[in-house]
């Protein structure tokens, strides 16, 4: 699995707080910018399962993303619709801008 320095400072963090979304976004986001999909979707889905009380909107799009690319459909879609329903669930404008981007996805993806 490739590593960052980045990655490591992120890692150090998150053992003071293992909960802190964002620091687990980042982390997730390293991932892909090094083109570790598989380690960005299984970081992602951890942040996902944490957050599940407030849910981290844009984890949802990110790992649909990651996982189209790594032809992984059926569980893009499930991962996708998932946030599409959270997304109209809170309702803020920020979540309703990440559920059209999912809406987006999904749909040239089914």
């Amino acid at each position: 699995m490739p590593t960052s320095p980045r990655m490591q400072q992120i890692e150090a963090m998150l053992a003071d707080d293992p909960d802190d979304a964002f620091l687990r976004y980042g982390l997730a986001m390293e991932h892909a910018s090094l083109g570790d999909d598989p380690g960005c979707v299984n970081v992602l889905r951890d942040l996902i399962s944490r957050s599940a009380a407030n849910p981290y909107i844009a984890a949802y799009l990110q790992a649909g993303q990651a996982l189209v690319r790594l032809d992984r459909i059926k569980e893009a879609c499930d991962v996708l619709r998932d946030g599409i329903r959270l997304a109209a669930k809170l309702g803020t404008p920020e979540a309703m801008h990440a559920g059209g981007e999912m809406q987006g996805l999904l749909a040239t993806i089914e």
